[in-house]
């Protein structure tokens, strides 16, 4: 499995608190949360550590202010950081007040998110 079951279960009581509708799909290894049809934030294994992780969007207007907390870090998957996006070590999310805290901060970018084009079917 990519991604750690009982970290999914965490964010789905979350978001399912907040009243918050979502859809889940699983891709490029994660468990992928998405908001509006737009991907919101993902779980995944860290294959380095083998911890869990949060691939968290969180949008360009907070994200260096964000890099200074703790247990997070720029997001790169290709050997170029994503500006939009960050990573969270799983010690960051230890607590389900620290991981509701990084939902919400997903949750507040997600209405400024753009949506991906849909890919025509041939």
């Amino acid at each position: 499995m990519a991604y750690d079951e009982y970290l999914a279960d965490r964010c789905r009581q979350i978001l399912k608190q907040k009243h918050v509708y979502y859809e889940e799909k699983k891709m490029m290894g994660t468990l992928c949360f998405m908001v509006d049809e737009k991907m919101c934030f993902a779980i995944t294994i860290d294959k380095d550590s083998e911890s869990s992780r949060m691939m968290a969007r969180i949008g360009r207007d907070n994200y260096d202010n964000i890099l200074q907390l703790p247990h997070c870090r720029p997001m790169d998957l290709t050997g170029r950081k994503m500006k939009s996006y960050i990573y969270v070590d799983a010690d960051g999310m230890d607590t389900d007040e620290d991981l509701e805290s990084w939902i919400q901060l997903c949750l507040d970018f997600n209405p400024l998110a753009t949506k991906s084009k849909k890919k025509n079917k041939k």
